[in-house]
């Protein structure tokens, strides 16, 4: 069996709940990256959390679990169909860990450049 990881593809949020918009590309997001990586052979969307940040509760996000076979690949396809489908691209991070693993997720993605850190 290959390597796996996880994948986290991260939007922030304004609130706890997030508004209709939020709970809109929730749903939109996992189905196409569903079909997306089931149709690449890459692997799946494992599930999702929406609320305050773990790290900081002042903050909030939208976080999408993938597990993936490919790092590399997963991000590139992740990054294409969210862009080409017009799912909010220009505010998401993504991290990744192996999978099976506890710890910190490494920032593989982030939306604009100065970004350094991740958190769940």
């Amino acid at each position: 069996m290959s390597e796996q990881f996880w994948l986290v593809v991260q939007y922030p949020l304004k609130s706890a709940k997030g508004n209709g918009r939020d709970c809109w590309l929730r749903d939109k997001v996992m189905e196409y990256l569903e079909k997306s990586l089931a149709d690449a052979n890459l692997g799946y969307v494992d599930g999702f959390d929406m609320g305050k940040c773990m790290a900081d509760p002042k903050q909030y996000a939208l976080n999408l679990f993938c597990v993936v076979t490919d790092e590399e690949r997963s991000i590139a396809l992740i990054k294409r169909v969210l862009r080409e489908s017009r799912l909010d691209y220009t505010r998401v991070k993504m991290a990744t860990r192996p999978y099976g693993t506890e710890g910190n997720y490494t920032l593989k993605y982030a939306y604009k450049k100065g970004v350094s850190s991740f958190l769940l």
